[in-house]
């Protein structure tokens, strides 16, 4: 019988240590879902900053002077972008 005891102290630590997983899963499972929520919080406020910088740039743009109509195009002719070299 001298290894009764340790089968005591194997089978009490096995039972604490149940008990601390359960109780650190739980933890976890509730900053996870507090998380989550400030995620959908900060996504949530980004998406309406976003929305509010492309209203301020449509607001702008329609307050600027349309240079089509002032005889300047926006995109010169001679702009023809990275294909092509318009040196000759």
């Amino acid at each position: 019988m001298p290894y009764l005891p340790s089968l005591v102290l194997i089978l009490v630590g096995m039972v604490v240590l149940i008990v601390l997983v359960t109780k650190v899963v739980g933890s976890l499972r509730r900053f996870r879902a507090a998380s989550t929520l400030v995620g959908d919080r900060v996504g949530d406020g980004v998406g309406l900053l976003r929305a509010r910088f492309a209203a301020l740039g449509v607001a702008f743009a329609e307050r600027r002077p349309d240079r089509a109509r002032q005889g300047n195009p926006r995109v010169p002719s001679t702009d023809r972008g990275r294909q092509e070299d318009h040196r000759g």
